[in-house]
C-alpha cells in the first residue's frame, strides 16, 4: 500500500536562519573578510566631517582604528557603464563606492517619462481614479489629484470637461497650493482620451502610475508646460544664485508653462539656458502635434534611454570619469556629450582593459553584497534588511561589538552607524513604498534625538523623496520613500522556487515528526516492514537525533523501519509504504 504526502510550504514559527545558525567562528569570518575587501575602499571614504557631524560622532571616545563613516557629499563620483548587446548596467559611486545601481534591459525597458495619448477605460468613483489604456499588456492607473487642466488642454476635444490648475510637490521645487475638491466623476469618463504621462513602471501585479501633469527634463531645465510656475531647485541653496535664475526664466519664459531650474543649472549662464528651454519647447510642440494626429492609445513621446537620463542627471562638475567598455554605447553617448555637455566630454573614456570593467572596479562583489540580507557596519553591528509586498523592514543590531564605553555609548554609536549606512542602503538596493527602522533602544533623549536628526541629514543626499516620522517609544522610524521602479532585488532575482518566496523551509525535526505520526495513523499500514523515502537530510535527522521514533515505530508497529535517502525530492516532499 502506498502512502504520499504533498506538504505545502508553510512559514513556521521558529525563527529565521540567519546569523544564529552559525557559530562564533564563522561570523568573525565574513566580518572579517567583508572589512578586509572594503578597508581600501573605507580609507577613501574617510573625509573631514562637518562641525556639526563631527560633534555628534566624537561625543564619545573611540579607538583611533576604528574606521569613520564620511557624512558629507563625496568629493568625487564616477559613473560606470558596462554593456553588451542586450543589457547595461550603470554604477553611480561615490569616493569609489557604489550608491546606486541602474539596469536596462532590451526586454525590459523603463517606460518613465514617456508621454501617451491614452483611452479612459474604467471610471472608479470609490477610489477616486480611473483605468486608462496606453497600449500596454495592463492598464495605467490615473488619481484624481494627477489630473491638471489648463483649460482641459490634455481632454480630447471632444470633451467639455474643465480641470482645475494642481501642480504635485516633486523633488526639486515647492508645492503649489491645490484645488482638492475635484472628484473623478466630474473630470473623466469612460471612452475620453487624454494625454498622460508615466510616473512609475509597472510593478509585480500593478501596472503602470500615469499622471496628467506632464513634465519633460532637459538638462539644466525641466518644463512643465500646462503649469504656470518658476522654481529652482532646492538643493541650490544660495539665495543670490536662486534669485539670479529666476530672473533669467522670468524673461526667458514663453506664454503659459513653467520652468524649473534643475541642480546643474547653478552657474549656467544665459546662453546655455535659452539653448535648452528653446530645445524643450521644441519637444513639446512635437508632442501636441502628435496628439492632435494620432489615435489613442499611441506613444507620443519617448524619454531618453537609462544610459543617456542617468548621464545626464548625474554629471555634476564633481564627476571624475564616465568609463564605458561597449563600443556601441561609448559612441552613442559622446554624441549626447557633445552636444548637449560638452565641457564634460574629456571626463568620458572607454574601457579596453583585460578584466572585465565591473570586476577591476569591484563592482560585481558590491552588488552580491547588495543582495544579501544582512550589511555589516563598519565597528560590528550589521543591519537586516528584509523585503515584503507591504514594506520594507530594517533591523539595527549590535553584533558582536561591546566597544569601550558603557553601554549605551556603544548604542548610540551603533545607532549613529546605523542610519548613515541606511540611507546608503536605500539608495543602492532602491527600496521605496514603507520602510520601518528598527533601531536599538535608547533611553537617553538627547541621544535618540541626535541620532533621528542625522538620519534626516543622511537623507538629504538621497535624490528620492521622502518623508520620516520621529523615533517612536519602540526605537522605530517609519518613513515613505518614492517608489519609481523595483528594487535591486525584484530587478535581478525570482522568488526562491525552493521555499516558493518565503525564505523558510519546515525543519527536518518538524518533517521527520509529520512521517511519524503520518504512519502511526495510517489505517492501511500491513506487512513486516515500511520503507520511507525521504530527502537526505530528514533520512540523517531520523538516523540520528530522531532514533527515538524511529525505534518507537519499529516496536509499536511491529515492523522493520528502512530509509531510502533521494536528493531529487524536496526537502519537504516524502513517501512512505508497506511491504
Amino acid at each position: 500500500m502506498m502512502g504520499e504526502n504533498k506538504l505545502e510550504t508553510d512559514q513556521v514559527e521558529a525563527g529565521q536562519a540567519d546569523t544564529k545558525q552559525a557559530d562564533a567562528e564563522q561570523v568573525d569570518a565574513e566580518q572579517a573578510d567583508h572589512q578586509a575587501t572594503q578597508e581600501k575602499k573605507r580609507q577613501e571614504k574617510q573625509k573631514a566631517l562637518t562641525v556639526e557631524d563631527k560633534e555628534a560622532v566624537d561625543l564619545f571616545a573611540v579607538d583611533e582604528d576604528w574606521p569613520t563613516l564620511s557624512f558629507t557629499d563625496p568629493e568625487e563620483t564616477s559613473l560606470i557603464i558596462s554593456a553588451d548587446d542586450h543589457e547595461t548596467r550603470i554604477a553611480y559611486l561615490h569616493e569609489h563606492v557604489p550608491m546606486e545601481l541602474f539596469f536596462d534591459r532590451s526586454q525590459d525597458l523603463t517606460l518613465v517619462g514617456n508621454i501617451y495619448k491614452g483611452r479612459v477605460v474604467r471610471v472608479l468613483p470609490g477610489m477616486q481614479a480611473a483605468f486608462v489604456d496606453i497600449g500596454l499588456k495592463q492598464a495605467a492607473f490615473l488619481y484624481v489629484d494627477d489630473i491638471a487642466d489648463e483649460q482641459g488642454r490634455h481632454i480630447s476635444k471632444n470633451s467639455n470637461t474643465r480641470l482645475s490648475t494642481t501642480m504635485m510637490e516633486s523633488s526639486f521645487t515647492q508645492t503649489i497650493d491645490v484645488d482638492t475638491g475635484r472628484s473623478i466623476q466630474q473630470l473623466l469618463q469612460e471612452g475620453q482620451e487624454l494625454m498622460v504621462q508615466v510616473s512609475k513602471d509597472p510593478i509585480s501585479t500593478k501596472g503602470a502610475r500615469v499622471t496628467n501633469h506632464i513634465s519633460i527634463a532637459g538638462r539644466y531645465l525641466v518644463y512643465i508646460p500646462l503649469v504656470e510656475h518658476i522654481g529652482v531647485s532646492r538643493r541650490i541653496t544660495n539665495e543670490e544664485e536662486r534669485e539670479r535664475l529666476k530672473e533669467i526664466l522670468s524673461e526667458l519664459i514663453p506664454q503659459g508653462g513653467g520652468f524649473v531650474a534643475r541642480t546643474v543649472a547653478e552657474g549656467c549662464s544665459l546662453h546655455d539656458l535659452r539653448k535648452d528651454l528653446n530645445y524643450l519647447r521644441q519637444v513639446w510642440n512635437e508632442v501636441l502635434t502628435r496628439m492632435e494626429s494620432m489615435t489613442a492609445p499611441a506613444n507620443l513621446y519617448q524619454d531618453l534611454n537609462l544610459t543617456l537620463k542617468t548621464t545626464r542627471d548625474l554629471i555634476t562638475p564633481k564627476l571624475s570619469e564616465i568609463v564605458v567598455d561597449h563600443q556601441a554605447v561609448y559612441d552613442e553617448l559622446k554624441l549626447f556629450i557633445e552636444r548637449f555637455m560638452p565641457e564634460y566630454i574629456s571626463k568620458l573614456r572607454l574601457y579596453e582593459g583585460p578584466e572585465a570593467l565591473y570586476e577591476s572596479y569591484g563592482i560585481e562583489a558590491d552588488l552580491n553584497r547588495a543582495l544579501s540580507r544582512q550589511v555589516w557596519l563598519p565597528s560590528g553591528g550589521y543591519l537586516v534588511i528584509d523585503q515584503t509586498e507591504a514594506f520594507t523592514a530594517i533591523d539595527v543590531n549590535s553584533g558582536r561589538f561591546v566597544g569601550k564605553m558603557h553601554f549605551e555609548e556603544t548604542i548610540y554609536r551603533t545607532n549613529i552607524e546605523a542610519v548613515h549606512e541606511v540611507v546608503h542602503q536605500l539608495q543602492l538596493r532602491n527600496l521605496g513604498g514603507i520602510i520601518i527602522l528598527d533601531l536599538i533602544d535608547m533611553e537617553n533623549s538627547s541621544m535618540s534625538h541626535k541620532v533621528h536628526t542625522a538620519f534626516v541629514d543622511a537623507l538629504k543626499r538621497d535624490r528620492a523623496k521622502t518623508n520620516v516620522s520621529k523615533i517612536s517609544k519602540f526605537g522605530l522610524i517609519e518613513m515613505t520613500r518614492t517608489r519609481i521602479r523595483d528594487s535591486l532585488l525584484r530587478s535581478i532575482c525570482d522568488p526562491c522556487f525552493y521555499c516558493q518566496g518565503t525564505g523558510f523551509l519546515k525543519s527536518t525535526k518538524t518533517i521527520t515528526y509529520n512521517i511519524y505520526r503520518e504512519i502511526m495513523q495510517d489505517e492501511t499500514k500491513h506487512g513486516q516492514q515500511v520503507i520511507i523515502e525521504a530527502h537526505p537530510s530528514v533520512v540523517q535527522y531520523f538516523e540520528e537525533d530522531g532514533q527515538i521514533l524511529s525505534s518507537d515505530l519499529e516496536n509499536q508497529l511491529d515492523l522493520r523501519v528502512l530509509f531510502h535517502p533521494n536528493a531529487t525530492l524536496h526537502q519537504e516532499r516524502y513517501r512512505y509504504y508497506f511491504s
